[in-house]
């Protein structure tokens, strides 16, 4: 039985094959994704993001048995650092879920953020499509923590959970940077710490400022290694869910992160185009220096290099 018909009559090996062969962006991989498009759509994306120490992992391990226990069956796709030595994922988050990759209703997978500044690996919006046909109910993404440019995790959840923490004194600090911006969903957690209360109502603060909102992100304290809020935390995750789907907002939300999805693919597929064969790659390398150099300016060279591919 080959991979397309594996993966329909839910082989998680099948899964598993076509992520990697999507990884190494293989022609094959990618065809079989195109025909199966159809079919993605009915899983629920819910990105789980903020600072690094927050407890990202514990959470979503937390949520996850939870939903389990109503039966529903859970993806989590954990954009890890990437290793300096091997390129691959550092696959901490799989070792801390250890107890949970051994349950059939969930799919863990790691993956290397290879540099990507969003946070998010570049494969994971395809992982995310393989998983849905698959057939899980709901896929976590949970990614590095890397600041501002985190806000790429929008680009591919229904929900964003940000997951905040007190005593790592750059609560303020996310807040200037706008990252609090991308949140539907705030945690609050490690909240038996000192400072927990007042972080929530910082975030609180900074919340009253969008009087325009359609929708008032919920602040939940949680202590997930201790599972408390969990249960709390996933009802308002579902009154999102539920507010996005009584209203257009779910189709908009959707229609924008394909908007996005398409843009970086096209960006991708340029950039793999201008540097992908040797000479052109040389021939870029010269110019650079030549910039270097004040001998030539940027935009003239882009000029060049877009002319000559008749865009």
């Amino acid at each position: 039985m080959d991979i397309e018909k594996r993966l329909l009559a839910g082989d998680k090996r099948a899964a598993a094959r076509l992520i990697s062969l999507l990884e190494n962006k293989d022609q094959e991989a990618l065809a079989i994704l195109k025909r199966l498009y159809p079919k993605s759509g009915n899983a629920y994306v819910i990105g789980i993001t903020g600072p690094p120490g927050a407890g990202k992992s514990t959470l979503t391990d937390k949520l996850t048995k939870a939903l389990r226990k109503e039966g529903k069956t859970v993806g989590i796709i954990a954009v890890d650092p990437t290793s300096p030595f091997t390129g691959g994922a550092i696959l901490g988050d799989r070792v801390r879920m250890n107890e949970l990759s051994t349950d059939p209703g969930v799919f863990i997978r790691s993956m290397g953020a290879r540099g990507h500044l969003g946070g998010i690996s570049e494969a994971t919006a395809s992982a995310i499509k393989v998983l849905d046909i698959y057939g899980l109910d709901y896929i976590f993404v949970e990614t590095v923590g890397v600041g501002q440019s985190e806000v790429d995790i929008v680009k591919n959840c229904d929900t964003t959970l940000m997951v905040m923490v007190p005593g790592l004194g750059d609560d303020i600090q996310a807040i200037k940077a706008g990252v609090m911006e991308i949140g539907d969903v705030f945690a609050v957690n490690k909240s038996d710490r000192d400072g927990a209360k007042r972080t929530a109502r910082e975030i609180d603060m900074m919340l009253d400022y969008n009087k325009d909102a359609l929708w008032r992100p919920p602040v939940k304290m949680v202590v997930a290694s201790e599972n408390q809020g969990v249960d709390e935390l996933i009802k308002a995750l579902h009154e999102h869910r539920d507010f996005m789907k009584s209203s257009d907002n779910f189709i908009k939300r959707r229609a924008q992160n394909a908007k996005n999805e398409v843009v970086e693919l096209i960006k991708e597929r340029i950039e793999r185009t201008i540097l992908d064969q040797s000479k052109r790659e040389e021939r870029l390398e010269h110019a650079a220096e030549r910039i270097a150099k004040r001998e030539i300016d940027p935009f003239s060279v882009v000029d060049d290099v877009v002319g000559k591919m008749n865009l």
